[in-house]
């Protein structure tokens, strides 16, 4: 006898697929529109590891680790640490759809203190307006360079953040969107950042599951290559319908033509045409190397001449210390040669000279041709 009643996993199984959330908890995300997804997360990860460490002067590499949908009830307690650092924004070209940046507390401190020329080491206990403005930037900066870079990935789309604000809530009750129902899935891009020198930290870039796969499904569509055009096929004449003839006697099949002859006058007899073989001058490399061309068309012009005494590196935060009195240490020694540059080019080197109440440089030696090369960028 066959059992017809059904168990709890199957009732279960048909209670959560016939009920539509209103927030979309039911929406699920299929494998092409997770593949693009994260293509997506790869495009803000590799836009974290450019902005990151041009803020931080350091070497940071950004992965994307994983990608899933879960319940938005559930992901405050995978945020590292007692308090998640939010950013929300909402994405203007693609419906102003909300969507936000995560991450523990900790990470939100450290990129505060990374873009303020800090070592992220010697950490406040807890993140003050000033840090939280300094990552709110960042993050801001970030997201600008992740949407000019989704923006090539949909043929040119006109993308923006806006409404955008930062936060810092307890992991407790906390959901990402909290007009949303908890029972919501939301999809999730963990990104994994190392910065030279600092523990690592996780990003997390998180949509509701119905925004992410409209997301997908606009990529995609951006990805499309553009269906030929088909030319109308033109209408046949319908044919005629056949009528009885009366009976006719065959006309006789014309007779073959001749060939039509055509007589061409003579042609006039001149003189022969004296033709033989080109014959071309030997080059001499030596003449062509060795003259002066059109110099003299030149001399004249004026050119920027500069002397470089060093140069060095320092993040925005060393820039914005910088006050009278400040010393600036560049990378020559004290004694070496400063470089002579013609219009950013490298020329030659010398030593710096006192003429009466100027400087002045005494040229001590001039470049190679191949050194000179190499210093613009060829």
């Amino acid at each position: 006898m066959v059992d017809e009643f059904l168990n709890q996993d199957e009732i279960d199984a048909l209670l959560s697929g016939g009920e539509d959330s209103g927030g979309g908890g039911g929406s699920s995300l299929s494998s092409d529109d997770m593949s693009i997804l994260n293509e997506v997360a790869g495009i803000i990860a590799s836009s974290a590891s450019n902005v990151i460490g041009m803020l931080a002067g350091r070497d940071v590499s950004a992965i994307v680790t994983e990608q899933k949908e879960v319940p938005q009830s559930t992901f405050a307690g995978t945020v590292d640490g007692p308090k998640v650092f939010s950013y929300y924004m909402q994405l203007e070209g693609l419906d102003s759809m909300p969507a936000q940046l995560i991450s523990g507390e900790r990470c939100a401190l450290a990129l505060a203190d990374l873009m303020m020329g800090g070592d992220a080491k010697e950490l406040p206990a807890e993140a003050n307006d000033l840090y939280l403005s300094a990552a709110q930037e960042g993050l801001s900066q970030l997201i600008g360079s992740a949407l000019t870079s989704l923006s090539g990935l949909m043929a040119g789309a006109r993308l923006s953040a806006a409404s955008s604000s930062a936060n810092l809530d307890d992991t407790g009750g906390w959901l990402p969107f909290p007009s949303d129902p908890p029972e919501m899935t939301i999809w999730v891009g963990k990104i994994n950042l190392t910065v030279d020198g600092v523990e690592p930290f996780m990003l997390d870039m998180v949509l509701s599951s119905n925004n992410a796969a409209a997301l997908a499904a606009k990529v995609r569509a951006a990805m499309a290559p553009p269906e030929p055009e088909q030319p109308a096929a033109a209408a046949a004449p319908a044919p005629a319908p056949q009528q009885r003839q009366p009976q006719q006697q065959a006309a006789p099949a014309p007779a073959p033509q001749a060939p039509m002859s055509v007589s061409l006058p003579p042609r006039p007899q001149g003189p022969p045409v004296d033709v033989r073989p080109v014959e071309f001058a030997q080059l001499g490399g030596s003449d062509f190397a060795g003259s002066p061309g059109n110099i003299d068309l030149i001399v004249d012009i004026p050119v920027r001449v500069t002397v470089e005494l060093g140069r060095t590196r320092k993040t925005i935060g060393e820039v914005l210390a910088l006050g009278p009195g400040s010393v600036v240490e560049l990378n020559k020694m004290a004694g070496e040669p400063v470089d002579v540059l013609v219009n950013g080019k490298l020329i030659a080197r010398g030593e710096v000279v006192v003429i009466d109440e100027s400087f002045g440089i005494r040229v001590t030696e001039v470049v190679s041709r191949a050194e000179r090369i190499r210093s613009m960028g060829v």
